[in-house]
């Protein structure tokens, strides 16, 4: 019985490596009729150079590649960074890669916290923002893009997360970013909220098809 539930659920490749990114996507359609593989569990090496100008070019960037070599499923990808207003968006899209790809997020979020020494209050609104891509089997393309807002801490807090999580407070919580635990984060995090909102359209698409094989 088994395999032939498994034969039914559609497979989605998430074009990632990220097992924090895997553990949340698998969190989110739970229950689904989906079976979710992270690049590597589908066998598959993608590494496209990321130049789009936006979140969802280059979250698009990283589904197309995986579509082209596994046209057959379901292709998911991500692209998600920190913007910061004062810093007219800065770091945004070069995220990652801001002050060079090998400097610590310790250095980044560092100097962030200097460039806006002095600076007060609302002029220290940033915002995490991520857009998640999918590519159907038949070529139709979906985006999802959500944001967490917040601003720059005057200190790093917290050792729940990763990336600038340090470094983001968000005053609703009184707390920043880092010092939510997994749950929490999953339930207000940019990338849970842009997730639930693409696992409620794939189900809206495939929900009759389920229907019908019940």
């Amino acid at each position: 019985a088994k395999r032939s539930r498994e034969s039914e659920m559609r497979e989605i490749i998430f074009a990632t490596g990220n097992e924090n990114k895997m553990r949340e996507i698998r969190e989110i359609f739970e229950g689904l009729p989906f079976v979710i593989h992270s690049l590597k569990e589908a066998g598959l090496i993608s590494d496209p150079e990321e130049n789009g100008a936006t979140f969802a070019e280059n979250a698009f960037i990283k589904a197309e590649a995986v579509h082209a070599l596994r046209p057959d499923a379901i292709v998911m990808s991500d692209d998600s960074g920190l913007s910061v207003d004062y810093l007219n968006g800065e770091p945004g899209v070069f995220s990652a890669r801001w002050l060079g790809r090998d400097t610590s997020y310790t250095e980044k979020n560092a100097e962030l916290i200097r460039r806006l020494e002095g600076v007060e209050g609302d002029a220290r609104s940033a915002r995490f923002t991520a857009a998640i891509a999918c590519i159907l089997p038949d070529g139709t393309r979906l985006l999802t893009e959500a944001h967490m807002e917040g601003r720059i801490a005057t200190a790093p807090a917290g050792e729940n997360g990763f990336g600038y999580d340090p470094i983001l407070y968000l005053p609703e919580y009184g707390k920043c970013s880092a010092e939510l635990s997994e749950h929490e984060k999953n339930a207000i995090s940019h990338r849970g909220k842009a997730l639930r909102q693409m696992q409620e359209k794939l189900w809206d698409i495939y929900a009759d098809a389920a229907d019908g094989r019940a």
